[in-house]
């Protein structure tokens, strides 16, 4: 049977039910150990959380390897948006409790950290939280996947849209962490592109509060776009002291280049109609994506609906261990595990088919939302309507421009 394992700081130690644990390497073990690392208390929980615990049950779950024998063992641990105690925790967890794979790491500095060490532990990363294109592009390894999104979809799918309906000025608020240098950079980029200009951008800390002295400098600067590259909590607070100046009434327009559902239920459709922005998955977007958040929200807490990275938390188990189904067993030796992931598609409800390229990134279709009116909504958590759809090749980076040493050019 599968155990969850909930831990802040550190990983705890887990106390193994049978020497049928205690495995050797070789491809018939069909045994294997997962680690949701995420934010579990802070402004990224609603987005991922104990609900991503949920997605990695149902994957599990879905994936029919406990009726097939294999012993499975979940466990999940809060990295408090910090590099340091998010690597802390995942060190322990392939040290002691030889997890195999980690999962969701929102927060683009843990992620890149939680990469690095996986490479040097020849463990796994699948990413579905964190948000920057450089876990597939120069930062990239044999031993990291990003699953869901990245920087440089969010830039080329919201940025590109309001550079293009006119927005053609910008002032960026930005996160002053890894992701949010990447989204700015990616997103300046893309509005450069097409013949807009950057007028300037300031930086805020992780969790903030206040938001007054950044939002009066977006509001003098003039720019026609003002440019939120912040997530969770930090952009909630951020539209609503927007909507409290009055500087959308008075005709600037924000940019939510990072948006999830949650967000939106937080704000309430009063003061988030109208944002527009890019996701990878949306609840309602289609029978089957329906049906995954039925069954999502009749476990998860509050009822919600599942996020982006939630679905690409299921997306991610899911597919890990049909390719150690497929392999026979768990050889636990992570690059052997990745290159055979890359070598099936991945096919599951909430994302439909496609592949994972080289470079580690899967690609998977984005969409260009907007925010409902509430005049518009049918009923709690109707909130987007689409506006574009973006082909999967066009959501990320061509590999022709890809930094990423694994790919061959």
């Amino acid at each position: 049977m599968m155990r969850v394992v909930f831990s802040r700081r550190h990983a705890v130690a887990i106390a193994l039910a049978s020497a049928a644990f205690i495995s050797p390497v070789l491809a018939q073990d069909k045994t294997a150990k997962i680690g949701v690392l995420n934010d579990m208390s802070s402004l990224y929980a609603d987005i991922g959380g104990p609900n991503s615990v949920v997605s990695a049950k149902l994957a599990i779950a879905d994936s029919g390897l406990e009726a097939k024998g294999w012993k499975i063992e979940l466990l999940a641990g809060d990295h408090q948006n910090k590099p340091d105690i998010g690597v802390n925790v995942a060190r322990q967890w392939i040290d002691v409790d030889k997890v195999d794979l980690i999962t969701d790491t929102p927060n683009s500095g843990v992620a890149l950290a939680i990469s690095n060490l996986v490479k040097e532990k020849n463990s796994i990363l699948m990413n579905s939280g964190g948000a920057s294109a450089d876990l597939t592009g120069k930062q990239c390894t044999p031993n990291t996947i990003s699953m869901t999104y990245d920087t440089y979809m969010l830039a080329h799918g919201t940025g590109q849209a309001l550079t293009k309906a006119g927005g053609n000025s910008w002032f960026f608020l930005t996160a002053d962490y890894a992701f949010g240098a990447a989204l700015e950079r990616d997103t300046t980029a893309v509005v450069k592109a097409n013949g807009g200009q950057v007028l300037g951008g300031v930086k805020h800390p992780l969790n903030t509060a206040d938001f007054s002295s950044f939002l009066l400098q977006a509001q003098a600067s003039k720019a026609k776009v003002i440019g939120l590259a912040n997530a969770g909590g930090d952009t909630t607070n951020s539209i609503k002291q927007a909507s409290e100046f009055g500087i959308t009434a008075g005709g600037q327009k924000l940019a939510a280049l990072l948006l999830f559902v949650n967000d939106v239920h937080s704000l309430g459709l009063k003061v988030a109609q109208g944002l527009t922005f890019t996701e990878s998955y949306y609840w309602d977007l289609n029978d089957n994506t329906r049906a995954f958040a039925k069954r999502f929200s009749e476990q998860s807490k509050n009822n919600a609906k599942p996020s982006m990275t939630q679905a690409g938390v299921y997306a991610a188990v899911l597919h890990y261990l049909k390719t150690l189904d497929a392999m026979g067993g768990n050889p636990h030796d992570g690059a052997k595990v990745v290159a055979k992931m890359k070598e099936i598609p991945a096919d599951d409800v909430p994302f439909g088919k496609s592949v994972i390229r080289a470079d580690g990134r899967r690609l998977v279709p984005a969409y260009l939302f907007e925010v409902k009116s509430p005049a518009e909504s049918k009923g709690p958590w109707d909130y987007y309507k689409k506006i574009a759809d973006i082909s999967a090749e066009d959501a990320a980076r061509p590999l022709s421009e890809s930094e990423c040493p694994l790919v061959k050019k």
